[in-house]
């Protein structure tokens, strides 16, 4: 998700324990894990909100289609063509057709 790797993690803890202190560093981990788990906790329940405050019809609602990527992917790229292949949720893969020809007084 953050993409760190193994030496920005060890820089951290060292960075960590200067700032800290080794004392009190396993609290203030601690204070930023439940942090974390109410931060979401409260995400995932403002979805939940949304959804009931819509009301009937948006039961399957994912907040991720709201992204206005994945609403451009979804609407879109179904409109340009008849049916793309999604191989993962971020990038859609086009059949062999030729390009869409638009037509240049529409523009």
């Amino acid at each position: 998700m953050f993409d760190i790797g193994s030496g920005e993690i060890i820089g951290l803890a060292i960075l960590g324990m200067i700032l800290v202190g080794p004392d009190r560093l396993p609290k203030a981990a601690a204070d930023a894990a439940r942090f974390v788990k109410r931060v979401r906790e409260l995400t995932s329940g403002a979805g939940d909100e949304l959804k009931k405050n819509l009301g009937p019809g948006f039961e399957n609602l994912d907040i991720r289609d709201l992204n206005p990527k994945t609403l451009i992917q979804k609407h879109v790229l179904d409109a340009v063509e008849d049916k793309p292949t999604v191989t993962n949720s971020t990038k859609a893969v086009r059949t062999n057709k030729p390009p869409a020809k638009f037509d240049p007084d529409m523009l």
